[in-house]
Parts: C-alpha cells; structure tokens; sequence
C-alpha cells in the first residue's frame, strides 16, 4: 500500500478495500462517508463504511492522517510522531497486554506520512475523560500493570532493536515550551504555585542537566505522554491512546506522570504509594530490573516536574480555547500543581541537578 490519503475525504472504497483486505480477506466497500471530524494535533476524522462484503469489517472507523493545512502537516509530518504511531499499531501493539485501540489497518511510507483506521471508541462504548474526571485506583492498577508489562518485554536493547528500531530516546529541546512558560510566568503569575514558576525557571535556566536527570535509571520503551487525555475507560479498564510520543526513557516517567496527569488528586494522594508498589511488584514478576519502592519514589517526586513543561500551552491561557478545552486545561494545571507541591518535586528537581 504506497498511497497515503491527504484527508479522510480521499479514502476511496477501492483504497478502503485494499488496505482492509489482509486482515479482513474478501473484503468489499462500496461507499466511505465521513461523517465527523476535527483538527487536533492531526486530522481526526470519523467514517462509516458501506460494504458489498463486510467480511467481518467494521462499519465505524476512527481515522489519523497529518493536518490539513500544508504547513503544519509538513511539520506534524516532520515530528516523525504520526510514523511511530503506525509502526506501534502495526507491529507493537498486537502483542502487549495493554488495552489500546483495535486498528484495523495501518499505512506509512518512505516519507513518513501516515494513515491509521482504528476502533471507533464511541462505537465501543468508551468514555474519555474531559478532564473532569480522572482513572479510578482499581482501573489505575490494572494500567499500571500492563505498562510494567511493556516495560518489562522491552527493557533489552537488543530487543528494542529488533522489534523497534525506530524508537529512539527522546531529549527534547526547550524552544518549543520555553516561550509559552515564559508567557505564562509573565502574564499569568497569579494563576501559578511558586513551586511551579520555580521549577520552570530551573527548567529554562538548566535544562541539558533537567533532561538528563528526567533520562536517568534504567531505559525501555514507553509511552511517553499517558495523561488523562490520552487515556479511556472502557467497561472500566484503562485503555491507551495517543502513541506518538512513544520513546526510549526510565519507566518512571510513564509511571509517574500516570499517577500525578491521570487520577484525580485525592485518589492520587491516598493510593499512589500502593500503587506505585504493585507496579514495582507485576514488573519484578516479568523479570524486569529490580527497583526498589524508595528509588521508585525518589523517581516519583522528580518526575512529577514535568508536569510544568508539559502545562507549556495550558499556561499561556489562549482567548481563543473554546468552553471545553478551558475545563480541561484548568484540571490538567490543577493536576500538576498539586503533584508538585504533595511529591516537594521542586527539592527533588533541585537536588538531581545541583
């Protein structure tokens, strides 16, 4: 398959056909309609799909493909981000015992554009969070044990090089979060904690030292961004979208942010240590590294200061957000704040770069 759609609008039945058919063999469409979209980070688009012999095919998909404005989807392209992703559905996620999407079919090319056809969660029954509500203890421990389930299969370099060689470890630069911080510590000083202008001083002052603090301890592959956003609920198990960001990093970032960017700040504050124990415990049963409960949670509290980079764009609080996306937001600040304020992450940060 070497043709990518631009748009959702350019998914032929003839193409729909062809891709489908290796997994669904005797496949038929007949008519595509797009019947839902939205410009994210990428193209969203919702399709529902007539067949001549569905061949057990689905009649909803959910479709990824880059922008639609050429320059950000040279951009987005560019990020490699929308590539990864392909290849974690494509060859990845069949395997893990995470709960992640279905997808029915991937394609990439040579240039690293890319189209995915997933299950239509709202078809499935799923609810993702508006930021209102967060991942319950009992559904957060099942996620956390399937992501020490990932941790655990590819924690071997020699691993990772076959199954994922294009998954590298991820340093990112400050230029993209730097102006927004700084946008907001000058603009929005009164909506900010003192830990977390602190901390996003130190990370624009230091921030060489802060990443290869936040990339220290034992690497594997992980998600890299599973906050409440990025996550489903789905007859009450966690499931993980969003896999773009996917890297070579400590487990502890996935884990950390999971606890302090998924659940809401009360089941955070009285479960967290157990959580973070049962995690340390599914993942010593797949022969991971050992860590022990005090260096998990010397990792906890560091990384919980990622959460000021990662509110980069909630801090510069656009006008122009719509009701929905300010409710959202407001609870991912709100998520972050506390976390670094309960985990004294700015002492950690400190110490781990002084």
């Amino acid at each position: 398959m070497t043709t990518i759609p631009t748009t959702a609008d350019d998914i032929t039945p003839e193409w729909l056909t062809a891709i489908l058919a290796p997994r669904y063999p005797g496949v038929a469409a007949t008519a595509v309609e797009v019947v839902e979209r939205h410009e994210l980070t990428n193209a969203h688009a919702r399709i529902r799909v007539t067949y001549a012999e569905p061949a057990g095919a689905p009649a909803a998909m959910f479709v990824k493909v880059a922008p639609l404005d050429p320059s950000r989807r040279d951009a987005i392209i560019a990020t490699g981000m929308g590539w990864r992703e392909a290849r974690f559905y494509g060859e990845l996620a069949p395997a893990l015992e995470l709960r992640v999407p279905d997808a029915h079919a991937v394609a990439t090319d040579d240039e690293r554009r890319f189209v995915l056809l997933l299950e239509d969660l709202a078809e499935a029954g799923a609810s993702v969070s508006d930021g209102t509500w967060g991942i319950p203890p009992d559904a957060a421990a099942d996620a956390l044990a399937g992501l020490a389930e990932l941790h655990a299969r590819y924690e071997s370099p020699a691993r990772r090089a076959a199954d994922a060689p294009w998954a590298t470890v991820r340093a990112p630069s400050s230029a993209y979060a730097a102006p927004m911080l700084r946008h907001g510590i000058e603009h929005h000083r009164d909506r900010l904690t003192d830990a977390f202008v602190e901390i996003a001083e130190l990370y624009l002052a230091q921030h060489d030292a802060v990443q290869a603090a936040w990339h220290a301890g034992p690497h594997t592959l992980i998600h890299g961004d599973p906050h409440i956003g990025n996550l489903f609920l789905d007859r009450g198990r966690v499931g993980f979208l969003d896999w773009g960001i996917i890297n070579v990093n400590t487990p502890m970032r996935d884990v950390s942010y999971f606890l302090t960017m998924a659940m809401q700040v009360a089941d955070r504050q009285a479960h967290e240590r157990d959580l973070l124990r049962h995690y340390l415990d599914v993942r010593a049963g797949h022969g991971a590294t050992p860590l022990t409960f005090d260096e998990a949670w010397a990792a906890h509290r560091l990384h919980a200061a990622y959460g000021v980079p990662a509110c980069c764009q909630v801090v510069t609080f656009p006008d122009t957000a719509t009701p929905a996306r300010r409710v959202f937001a407001d609870a991912f600040l709100a998520r972050a704040q506390a976390a670094l304020d309960d985990l004294e992450a700015l002492d950690a940060l400190r110490a781990a770069v002084a």
